[in-house]
């Protein structure tokens, strides 16, 4: 709790006499206090409005090559004729000089191709900052020659998903993105061989909630998968199988002890594998309940 201020000088008991920033004693000429707390805004209006703190542009991000820095010279209808030509030539100009390489050019491309993935696929702008940030040390390290901007571009929002813990298989993101799978799986290959990505096997249950809301299933089917998921963990049922199949099969084996009307068909188009793939794993788990 912070004290009242003094009253009366605690040297000579004198009088204080506040002058501008510095408050001082009337009768010894102590200094009591020098520094005057401003209890305004911290910013400042030049357009008389005291109630409108907007003072700055965008804030700085790295889902762009020049973090955001750079201006543009906006468009007006108002100019005509010669003024509006000379406006376009600087507008153009401009534009040519924001990009100073190749390496640049790559990169607007490349992150351009990121931000609108990331918006596709429903992502945080945190996934796509570091996404941007990847691509950029892939850049670094010369990874993208001889290979596809495209490709590396979906690899690096694959490969932050898969760091994050963010439930996205390579067939949602290809679905998305200017990319093929081979493509893709080049770039990512790439990038986990010479960056050491911080990349373990998926968890199939992280798949368990958007796989239960895209079928329309019950919270007690999910939950019951929830649990069949984690015998399958304990039986080492999910290793070297592909993560979607397994938690889709937990989904459908869940269904079927709740007589849901669960196709295998529709619970392996929800996870993008085949039936065949969600029948290995149904089988090994109602075995070893039988």
């Amino acid at each position: 709790m912070s004290s009242a201020p003094a009253r009366c000088c605690p040297e000579c008991d004198g009088r204080l006499r506040t002058d501008q920033c510095e408050t001082v004693c009337a009768s010894c000429g102590l200094v009591v206090g020098e520094d005057a707390i401003d209890r305004g805004p911290e910013w400042r209006s030049f357009a008389d409005d005291d109630t409108n703190p907007k003072r700055t542009g965008a804030p700085l991000t790295r889902s762009r090559h020049d973090r955001g820095l750079s201006t543009e010279i906006g468009r007006s209808t108002r100019l005509k004729g010669r003024k509006r030509r000379q406006m376009a030539r600087l507008r153009r100009q401009h534009n040519r000089a924001r990009i100073a390489s190749k390496a640049e050019r790559n990169q607007v491309y490349a992150f351009t191709e990121i931000r609108r993935l990331t918006g596709q696929l429903d992502l945080p702008d945190t996934i796509r900052d570091r996404a941007c940030v990847l691509f950029e040390s892939a850049q670094d390290a010369d990874l993208l020659r001889g290979r596809s901007l495209e490709g590396f571009a979906a690899a690096a929002v694959y490969a932050t998903c898969r760091a994050d813990s963010i439930a996205r298989t390579v067939g949602e993101v290809v679905a998305d993105a200017k990319a093929t799978q081979s493509e893709l799986q080049v770039a990512y290959d790439a990038l986990n061989r010479e960056l050491g990505l911080p990349t373990g096997p998926v968890d199939p249950r992280e798949y368990l909630p958007r796989f239960a809301s895209a079928l329309d299933l019950p919270r007690d089917v999910e939950r019951r998968a929830r649990e069949l998921a984690d015998e399958a963990h304990d039986r080492n049922l999910v290793v070297g199988r592909n993560p979607g199949g397994v938690a889709a099969a937990c989904l459908y084996t869940a269904a079927r002890e709740a007589s849901h009307g669960l196709t295998q068909r529709a619970a392996a188009d929800a996870a993008d594998v085949t039936p065949v793939t969600l029948r290995t794993t149904y089988v090994e788990l109602r075995e070893d309940d039988d």
